[in-house]
């Protein structure tokens, strides 16, 4: 006698599996692209100059490699003026000046007030060894309103979304690529000037010339809107979607902004300053501090991304030509 009662539970299908499998793995990504560059975050080769005579030069160089393998890299300068010309000028990071009354470590927490803070610790450590700094002088500090940088990192998300979701909003609300293209430049300008006002008028966390600053986050926001504008005319919203997530989870873990390049794990640092929001953060902070001193790589940088976007959207606009004159004329036979 056959039963209707009770009905055996159907097996999960497996794409419910696939779908729960591929969000954890997104989940998973998400967690190692934002935490990995913070927890294994240390000085490697932090690049600093030496000044004194032939003897503390010696003691010094000694006491860093006994101290800190690894952590600087040292370079002998001919004095204190060469050594505020190198940090001045964004070739190191801080000095150590070995003078006959004492010795003196120069900083420049607007650079990174992560390094400024190590080097500070760094030089409370070697008291006693005969180099200890008597006196502590930061050269270029942080903004007063925003000692800590706190400003500029939190201004840097702001940055990138603007980025991403111009892109999406221009992909999907406007149709014709050529009002997509003006759109994006104009949302990156305007963009640029606000987000700077904001940092630099209220928050405080921005010095130097205005213009300048609104441009480099201007040409910032453009380099990401314009490459994620380039791959959606080339392949649609899912190459988008794809540069959105590689700019959030690899190019602004690995931007350096809340460090430095010189603190990430080996290597890595290196090539997020080839990334739109490593080359903005190292431009931003050249202009706003520095006077546009080492900002010409990053700006460089920023600018081929731009390129590189425009080429997507020619080529993208190519394709789509090729397409319709490969189509067939609606009337019109097609012979094999």
């Amino acid at each position: 006698m056959t039963t209707h009662g009770h009905h055996a539970r159907p097996a999960a299908p497996p794409r419910l599996f696939a779908v729960v499998g591929m969000l954890v793995a997104v989940l998973t990504v998400v967690l190692i692209a934002f935490t990995w560059p913070a927890v294994r975050s240390e000085p490697r080769s932090v690049p600093i100059v030496v000044t004194g005579n032939a003897e503390a030069t010696r003691s010094v160089l000694s006491t860093l490699a006994l101290e800190a393998p690894g952590t600087f890299e040292p370079t002998v300068v001919t004095d204190r003026a060469a050594a505020t010309s190198a940090i001045a000028h964004r070739d190191a990071y801080g000095a150590i000046v070995a003078g006959p009354d004492g010795t003196e470590l120069l900083t420049a927490s607007a650079a990174s007030p992560a390094v400024a803070q190590f080097l500070t610790q760094y030089g409370a450590r070697l008291r006693g060894t005969g180099v200890a700094p008597v006196r502590i002088t930061d050269l270029v500090p942080a903004p007063a309103q925003d000692p800590r940088g706190g400003g500029l990192l939190a201004g840097a998300i702001p940055l990138l979304l603007g980025g991403i979701a111009g892109s999406m909003g221009l992909a999907r609300l406007v149709r014709s690529p050529g009002k997509r293209l003006v759109g994006g430049v104009a949302f990156s300008i305007l963009g640029g000037l606000a987000l700077t006002a904001v940092d630099q008028y209220w928050l405080g966390a921005l010095t130097g010339d205005f213009w300048a600053n609104a441009g480099v986050v201007a040409l910032g926001i453009g380099s990401i809107l314009l490459c994620l504008l380039g791959l959606a005319r080339l392949g649609g919203f899912r190459p988008l979607a794809l540069g959105a997530a590689f700019v959030l989870l690899v190019g602004n873990p690995l931007s350096g902004l809340a460090t430095a390049p010189e603190l990430l794990p080996t290597g890595w640092g290196t090539f997020g300053q080839f990334l739109p929001p490593g080359a903005t953060a190292t431009a931003l902070r050249s202009v706003a501090f520095f006077d546009g001193s080492a900002a010409a790589r990053p700006l460089i940088v920023l600018g081929a991304w731009c390129v590189a976007g425009l080429a997507l959207c020619t080529l993208g606009a190519a394709r789509q030509r090729l397409t319709l004159r490969l189509q067939p004329t609606p009337g019109r036979a097609v012979h094999a």
